[in-house]
């Protein structure tokens, strides 16, 4: 399998790695804000926005690479 052929395969895991990552930071997120702390669960849900903003490219860009020629 040529190198080239790694990539999209390489992006989707880390996409997958990503996404795994958001939803166990929320899991946190959530506990935290369930202990009192609203304002730190604010800030990380600010900060967990790029995800969710950037998740529909990152799908769109993976199907464009993972799409037979």
């Amino acid at each position: 399998m040529p190198n080239s052929d790694l990539l999209p395969s390489l992006l989707f895991k880390l996409n997958e790695n990503q996404l795994a990552l958001e939803a166990a930071i929320m899991e946190l997120t959530n506990w935290v804000e369930q202990q009192g702390s609203s304002e730190v669960a604010d800030n990380v849900r600010g900060a967990l926005w790029a995800i969710d903003n950037n998740e529909e490219f990152i799908k769109m860009t993976l199907a464009v690479l993972m799409a037979p020629e």
